[in-house]
């Protein structure tokens, strides 16, 4: 049963530029799983059903991302869970930590921006952990890159090694369609986003003349001239290839037109790769193993404002995770048992007697848990690799209402194990330092603390370069004492207790560490 169950899912990221169709991708997903009946627009304002995977408030305003959502839906007898993550890269850090609970990705690129700067960044993550991947060429309905030209500037921007499965019938004006290789047939394309499905049309023999009858004499040349091509240059699909990470199969298709979104969704389930094994700090644990074990990857506060509840976002790893069943929590050395363990469709949560191997489950959590740690049946591991980065800007957070420093204070505690930010005290006065990956982070804390906790903040800024943690051999040294002696206007300690060291400058920095060459300074924490 339980074999029965890991081969039966899929689980996922979706990443991509901001504006490049990820979340519209994800809407079409799920309508042709069924799991929705009419898509909702990301952008538009008139239309009052936002988008199903943007269910923050911030979020439906802007129009962006600012947090990965879990959406599980059935298509074909297999179970997918998508995680959408955030575009925006002063959401990077969200994005990163996702990788790590998924099993492969789809790249989404526009056809007229091309690979942009943030794909390149969260392709290398992919890339350092062998996760497999398939790009899904988007817009296809606009004017844009040749597609050769677009395959060219993916290999070389993106360094992958990429083999079309579909081919595309002309561009913008002239998109007529798409060959689909995968499965020999051409898809023609009507313009109607109204139609869920667009009309598929086997084609075994490419020399056909009903191809031309569909399509155009020109066209079909064209087509047959590019097939030929791709052929010539492009390496044949190799499952295993693409399993390990070394080849990356590209799809094209317009998604706001839901065109091109079945054949990437019928050859997803039948290439993407089942629940992988994952490292601990002990072993590497497999999918099949009977004993439960996953790890929490993402903490979201006040996903219902009106009930104020935390929900730990738990991928498991191994066996199977039951309701009312007590698991260690290994960092606390405590069991828990979970009554209203919760599955996702976005906000909305249904509570799950029994999850598998590649599940996302929610836990609701009083503050037990922390962005890395690892529940299991009673072995004392934990899973590693979940990174906190070094923050990139820096302000004081000061309480902008004396009534309300309590809620602040729990704000702020709440908003941090969610990793939104990251909090760091000083040394020499308490002052509070919070430190993100990106400036539109600090509007996304005031709104939230202000609409979730009744708090209001004040901003303060702090001339800082970079934030490193500090690591020594000996505490006791003369040479680490004289550092925290010299440098106590620049030491904080973080939320778990770690010390920080602040630099102002890249000089400094260098100067620091020639002077003390026994402190280690790091750019990344793990989350222990």
């Amino acid at each position: 049963m339980l074999n029965k169950e890991i081969h039966r899912r899929r689980t996922f990221g979706i990443i991509s530029h901001p504006d490049a169709g990820k979340t519209t991708l994800t809407e079409k997903l799920l309508l042709f799983g069924g799991a929705i009946q009419e898509a909702g627009a990301v952008k538009s304002n008139k239309i009052k059903k936002g988008a199903t995977s943007d269910f923050m408030e911030i979020e439906r305003q802007r129009g962006i991302s600012v947090a990965t959502s879990v959406l599980a839906f059935e298509y074909q007898d297999i179970k997918i869970n998508i995680l959408d993550t955030p575009g925006h890269k002063d959401f990077a850090e969200d994005t990163f930590r996702t990788l790590t609970a998924v099993d492969s990705v789809i790249v989404v690129i526009d056809v007229a921006k091309g690979v942009e700067e943030q794909t390149e960044k969260l392709v290398e993550v992919c890339r350092m952990r062998n996760i497999p991947i398939i790009v899904f060429v988007n817009k296809l309905d606009r004017e844009g890159k040749d597609t050769f030209e677009l395959l060219d500037e993916i290999e070389q921007k993106l360094h992958l090694k990429v083999t079309p499965l579909s081919c595309p019938i002309g561009i913008g004006y002239d998109f007529k369609g798409i060959y689909n290789i995968w499965e020999k047939n051409v898809n023609l394309f009507s313009g109607d986003s109204r139609k869920n499905i667009e009309e598929t049309i086997e084609i075994e023999n490419l020399n056909d003349g009903t191809l031309d009858e569909l399509i155009t004499s020109k066209a079909a040349n064209t087509l047959r001239e590019e097939l030929e091509l791709m052929e010539g240059i492009y390496p044949e699909f190799n499952k295993d290839e693409y399993l390990n990470g070394h080849l990356q199969p590209v799809f094209f298709g317009s998604a706001l037109n839901s065109f091109g979104v079945r054949e990437l969704l019928d050859c997803f389930i039948e290439i993407a790769p089942t629940p992988r094994p994952k490292e601990s700090d002990t072993r590497l644990v497999s999918p099949d193993e009977k004993e439960f074990s996953g790890f929490v990857f993402k903490i979201h506060a006040n996903m219902d404002p009106k009930h104020r509840d935390r929900l730990a976002f738990v991928k498991i790893v191994s066996g199977t995770f039951e309701r009312n069943k007590p698991y260690l929590h290994v960092r606390n050395n405590k069991k828990m048992k979970f009554s209203s363990p919760n599955a996702f469709f976005a906000e909305k949560k249904q509570i799950v007697d029994i999850s598998y191997p590649g599940d996302i489950v929610g836990l609701h959590d009083t503050g037990n848990f922390k962005i890395g740690d690892t529940l299991t049946e009673g072995e004392n591991m934990n899973y590693r690799g979940i990174p906190s980065f070094s923050p990139e800007h820096f302000k004081f957070i000061n309480n902008a209402d004396p009534m309300k420093s309590k809620q602040l204070e729990k704000g702020i505690d709440q908003l941090m194990d969610e990793g939104v930010a990251q909090l760091f005290i000083l040394e020499l006065n308490g002052r509070k330092v919070i430190g993100t990956v990106g400036a539109l982070q600090f509007e996304v804390i005031q709104y939230r603390l202000e609409h979730e906790y009744g708090a209001t903040c004040r901003y303060e800024n702090l001339n800082v370069h970079k934030a490193c943690w500090v690591e020594t051999d000996n505490e006791k040294s003369a040479e680490y004492l004289d550092f925290k002696r010299v440098k106590s206007r620049f030491l904080a300690k973080d939320k778990r207790g770690q010390l920080v060291f602040f630099a102002d400058s890249s000089f400094t920095l260098q100067m620091t560490q020639s002077k003390y060459p026994n402190v280690k300074f790091h750019y990344v924490s793990e989350y222990k």
